[in-house]
């Protein structure tokens, strides 16, 4: 299966469990790893062949615009649920939240949570 991928979007938005989270912000990292067929678009060279990412993109960045989520799990679910729900050539969707600035006593690089999601889900 062919894929459509997105790497490293950077936006800062509002969620968190604590208070300072959702008042200050932080930035958050997010993938988008969607399953498609593109063998039309290939041969044709048609973007309606196709999905177009600036769109997922634009998705996204509103979803984190007009959301303050407490659990990063709920973000990324909301993205693979609207991504899904738009796009019906998406069959699956990997979704990556990564939080660098997580209010984690200790060194660490990020935490983050990866979800899949298929369009037969209910």
């Amino acid at each position: 299966m062919d894929k459509i991928v997105l790497k490293d979007i950077k936006l800062y938005g509002y969620h968190g469990v604590f208070p300072s989270e959702r008042e200050k912000g932080q930035f958050f990292y997010i993938d988008v790893e969607a399953f498609l067929d593109l063998k039309e678009a290939g041969q044709t060279d048609d973007l309606e062949k196709t999905v177009d990412y600036s769109k997922i993109y634009d998705m996204i960045k509103l979803i984190n615009e007009n959301n303050k989520f407490r659990l990063i799990e709920t973000f990324a679910h909301k993205i693979s649920r609207e991504i899904l729900s738009t796009f019906k050539e998406i069959e699956r969707i990997i979704v990556r939240v990564r939080k660098p600035d997580a209010p984690i006593d200790g060194d660490f690089a990020w935490v983050g949570v990866e979800i899949e999601r298929f369009r037969d889900e209910s």
